[in-house]
C-alpha cells in the first residue's frame, strides 16, 4: 500500500490527460510520473532512505506534489510546512519529528535556516528557486530523467506517511500522524460520494501544506484522473475569471474564499459559470453567503466538516441532495458520529455534545504523545473538541468550539501561542487571546493585554512587535490594552468575560 499508487494507476489509465496547468503550462500524467520518478532517484540518491522524515516547506507549484510523490515512493515521511513560519514556530516540529531531510524554497529560507543551523542531523537540504545559500542543493539538480522508473515502496497500512503539526490550545504543537491508508482511505471515500467527470477542472486554491488542500484538491485528483489548474495562491479574480472561462469546474475552498468570490460577483456577475460544486470546509459557512454564491454562480455548495486528525474529511452535506444551510451534513459512510456529554455518553437528539468520530482516516495517533493520544482518542473515538448538536434525521450542526481555537479564513490560530509571544513583551503583565466575529473571515485574532505602570506602547506596537514573530495571518489585528482582565474565582482569566472595542 502506497499513496504514490494513486498516480501510477491513473498514470496507465490516461497517460496523456492533463494532470497539472500551472501558469500557463501543462503536464500530463505520464510527465509528471516521470518527474516524480527522477525526483525519487535523485533523493535516493542523496541518501534518503525509507521510513526517514523529510520536512516539505516549498509553495504551491507543480514540484509540490512532484517532491511529495516521490517522497511517498521512497517510502519516506513527509511533514509538510506552512513556507511562511517563522523560527519559533519550525523549531518543535523540525525537533520532534525527527527529520533528517529538508526540502524548502529559496525565497523562504531565512527563517527556516535559523532552525537548520542548530539541527546538524538535518543533512539533506534541498531549495527550489534560483542560486541556492551555500549548504543547499538544488531542486532541478536532483531530477535524474535518465535513472528510469522507480520502483513503489510497499509500506504496511499502519506506516506512517504524514506528520502534521497541529497545535492545541495548551503546550507544544502535537504532531499527527496520518498514515497511508488514512490518507488513501479519505480521498476514496470522499470521490466515492461525489459526482465528477473525465473533463473536469480542479480549482486548486486551498495550500497543500494543510491536509485540506491535500486531500480534495491534490490525491482525490490525482485518484479520479482529474486536470488540476494549480494556483500558487488564491486571487478572487484569477479564480472567477476560470469559472467563466473553463467548461466544468470543481472548486474546494474555505469561507473566506467563498465570501471574496461574492463580493466580486456582486459587483460584476459572471457572463457565465462553469462550475458545477463547490466544496467549503475549514470554518463555518454563513447562510447568507451560501445562498448569495449558488444564486451568482448557479452552483450548489456543499458544507463539509474535518479535521487533521480525520485525513481531514469525515462529515459533509450528501452529493446530488439539497443541502442543509447551517449544518455540516451526515457522517460519509464508513464513518461514524456521535454527540456525547462530558462522560460520552450520548445526548439526546437536538441537545448540545461534543462531536466524536471514528473511521478509516482517523489518525494514528499523535507523535511523541501518549497521554495526548489517549486522551484524544479515548474509547477508539477521535474527541473533535467542537460542541454541535443533531437534528432528527442526523445532520450535524456545529454551534461552538469547545477550544479556544480561532479560525481565520480557514487557517488555525491557536491563542496559547500569540499568548506566549505577548508574554515575551517586557512591559505585558497579562495577556489573552479570543475570537472576533469577522465577516468575511470568519472570526479575528484579538488581544487584550494589561500593561506595566508608566508603559508608553501602544496598540500598535503590540501588534508589530507579534506580527514580526509569527505568521502574518496570525497577529492580532485587534488589540486592546486594558487596566485588568476578568478572573474565575480561582483566579485564571475569564475569557468569556472580557468585552473588547
Amino acid at each position: 500500500m502506497n499513496i504514490a499508487s494513486f498516480l501510477t494507476n491513473t498514470t496507465a489509465r490516461v497517460p496523456d490527460q492533463p494532470a497539472i496547468r500551472f501558469k500557463g503550462k501543462t503536464i500530463t500524467f505520464r510527465e509528471m510520473n516521470s518527474k516524480v520518478d527522477a525526483m525519487a532517484h535523485g533523493l535516493r540518491k542523496m541518501g534518503l532512505e525509507p521510513r526517514d522524515v523529510c520536512v516539505l516547506m516549498t509553495t504551491d507549484s507543480p514540484n509540490w506534489p512532484i517532491v511529495y510523490y516521490a517522497l511517498a515512493k521512497i517510502g519516506a515521511v513527509v511533514v509538510p510546512v506552512n513556507p511562511i513560519y517563522k523560527k519559533r514556530e519550525l523549531e518543535h516540529s523540525f525537533r520532534d519529528s525527527g527529520a533528517k531531510a529538508f526540502v524548502g524554497h529559496c525565497d523562504y529560507l531565512a527563517e527556516a535556516g535559523l532552525v537548520l543551523d542548530e539541527m546538524p542531523k538535518i543533512k539533506i537540504r534541498v531549495a527550489e528557486g534560483d542560486n541556492p545559500p551555500k549548504g543547499f542543493t538544488s531542486l532541478n539538480d536532483l531530477f535524474l530523467d535518465d535513472a528510469g522508473e522507480y520502483p513503489v515502496y510497499q509500506t504496511n497500512p499502519n506506516d506512517n506517511w504524514i506528520v502534521m503539526y497541529t497545535s492545541g490550545t495548551t503546550g507544544l504543537p502535537k504532531g499527527a500522524v496520518l498514515t497511508h491508508f488514512n490518507l488513501m482511505k479519505d480521498a476514496e471515500v470522499i470521490a466515492a460520494v461525489r459526482y465528477t467527470e473525465p473533463h473536469d477542472v480542479v480549482l486548486s486554491v486551498l495550500p497543500l501544506f494543510h491536509c485540506y488542500g491535500q486531500t480534495h484538491s491534490l490525491n482525490i485528483s490525482i485518484y479520479l484522473g482529474l486536470t488540476i489548474l494549480m494556483f500558487d495562491k488564491f486571487n478572487a479574480e484569477e479564480v472567477f475569471k476560470a469559472i467563466e472561462e473553463e467548461k466544468s469546474t470543481l472548486l474546494y475552498a474555505v469561507p473566506t474564499m467563498v465570501n471574496r468570490l461574492v463580493e466580486l460577483a456582486a459587483v460584476r456577475p459572471p457572463k457565465r459559470s462553469g462550475l458545477r460544486f463547490c466544496i467549503s470546509g475549514g470554518a463555518s459557512l454563513p447562510v447568507e453567503i451560501l445562498h448569495r454564491f449558488e444564486k451568482l454562480f448557479h452552483a450548489t455548495i456543499y458544507e463539509s466538516y474535518g479535521l487533521t486528525e480525520c485525513s481531514p474529511t469525515c462529515v459533509e452535506n450528501p452529493f446530488g441532495k439539497p443541502p442543509r444551510p447551517g449544518s455540516i451534513g451526515l457522517p460519509i459512510p464508513p464513518f461514524e458520529a456521535r454527540l456525547v456529554d462530558e462522560n460520552d455518553h450520548d445526548v439526546p437528539r437536538g441537545e448540545v455534545g461534543e462531536l466524536i468520530v471514528t473511521g478509516p482516516g482517523v489518525m494514528k495517533g499523535y507523535l511523541n504523545q501518549p497521554e495526548a493520544t489517549a486522551t484524544t482518542m479515548r474509547g477508539g473515538w477521535l474527541h473533535t473538541g467542537d460542541l454541535a448538536r443533531m437534528d432528527e434525521d442526523g445532520f450535524i450542526y456545529i454551534v461552538d468550539r469547545k477550544k479556544d481555537l480561532i479560525i481565520r479564513g480557514g487557517y488555525n490560530v491557536y491563542p496559547r501561542e500569540i499568548e506566549e509571544v505577548l508574554y515575551t513583551i517586557e512591559d505585558v503583565i497579562e495577556a489573552a487571546v479570543i475570537g472576533m466575529p469577522h465577516q468575511d473571515l470568519g472570526e479575528e485574532v484579538a488581544a487584550a493585554v494589561v500593561l506595566r505602570e508608566g508603559s508608553t506602547m501602544t496598540p500598535e506596537d503590540v501588534k508589530q512587535y507579534v506580527k514580526d514573530r509569527v505568521a502574518a495571518y496570525k497577529y492580532p489585528r485587534i488589540v486592546n490594552i486594558m487596566k485588568q482582565l476578568p478572573k474565575t474565582s480561582t483566579g485564571k482569566i475569564f475569557k468569556r468575560g472580557i468585552t473588547l472595542d
